[in-house]
């Protein structure tokens, strides 16, 4: 089948910067929407952002200003850049994909830590 594995996180400074990325492998027909979710401890998975495969972009209202979302087609890869982080932002970042054929799946999470 399919798998997306999430790389990139770790532990970073209140303002500064983390770059995700998520790469698709396996049996790929074509991959719809991308995106990147998060969870919090104690708190449900929520959405950070979605692209389309023609770039079309969502955006969590309250992180637009702080965090972008790109894709690479041919490489089947997703981005998240996140800037000027703030702890809130800890949390594991997910990435999610819809494949033709296969559907929904999730990657296993990769964790983000905004600490001094």
């Amino acid at each position: 089948q399919v798998q997306l594995v999430e790389s990139g996180g770790g532990l970073v400074q209140p303002g500064g910067s983390l770059r995700l990325s998520c790469a698709a492998s396996g049996r790929i027909f074509g991959i719809n929407v991308m995106g990147w979710y998060r969870q919090a401890p104690g708190k449900q998975r929520e959405l950070v952002a979605t692209i389309t495969s023609d770039g079309s972009t969502n955006y969590a209202d309250s992180l637009k200003a702080r965090f972008t979302i790109s894709r690479d087609n041919a490489k089947n890869t997703v981005y998240l850049q996140m800037n000027s982080l703030k702890p809130e932002d800890t949390a594991v970042y997910y990435c999610n994909g819809f494949f033709v054929r296969w559907g929904d799946r999730w990657g296993r999470g990769t964790q983000v830590t905004v600490s001094a």
